[in-house]
């Protein structure tokens, strides 16, 4: 069985550890996945201020699923949230949807991507109250066929 890498500071700030590493699993307590917590965390799980891992929630999180004020991953959620799906207000991926979207597929207010569903809407097949793009259809639409 493989084994995991546990470290922890020993410093502390509001009881939690400055750093906390986790990852893979803890023969020693049958835990299957790293659960990392501090104002530093990296671990399969990992809940802090910087959150890395594959499961991340923090203010600044980077990982499959980031969920944070700042979310970098796969799939990310966050006021800024950037990932190959983004939620959030702030949103740039493949797919997006947020109150400014960017990306492949997008939707929201303010929407800028290949296929733009929005208030305002910019893209190749653009939709909205107000729309620009090649086949732009909306209230006003500019571009469009």
């Amino acid at each position: 069985m493989q084994r995991g890498i546990r470290k922890r500071s020993t410093r502390t700030w509001r009881d939690r550890p400055w750093v906390d590493v986790a990852l893979g699993p803890d023969v020693a307590t049958g835990e299957r996945r790293g659960t990392a917590s501090g104002w530093i965390a990296v671990g399969d799980q990992a809940d802090g201020w910087l959150a890395v891992g594959e499961r991340a929630t923090g203010v600044i999180a980077l990982g499959a699923r980031a969920r944070g004020v700042v979310a970098l991953g796969g799939h990310a959620r966050g006021v800024v949230a950037l990932g190959g799906t983004a939620v959030g207000g702030l949103a740039m991926g493949g797919a997006a949807v947020g109150v400014v979207a960017v990306g492949g597929a997008v939707a929201g207010g303010i929407t800028l991507g290949g296929i733009a569903l929005g208030v305002v809407a910019v893209g190749g097949a653009a939709f909205g109250g107000l729309a620009a793009g090649g086949r732009a259809r909306g209230w006003r639409s500019f571009g469009g066929r």
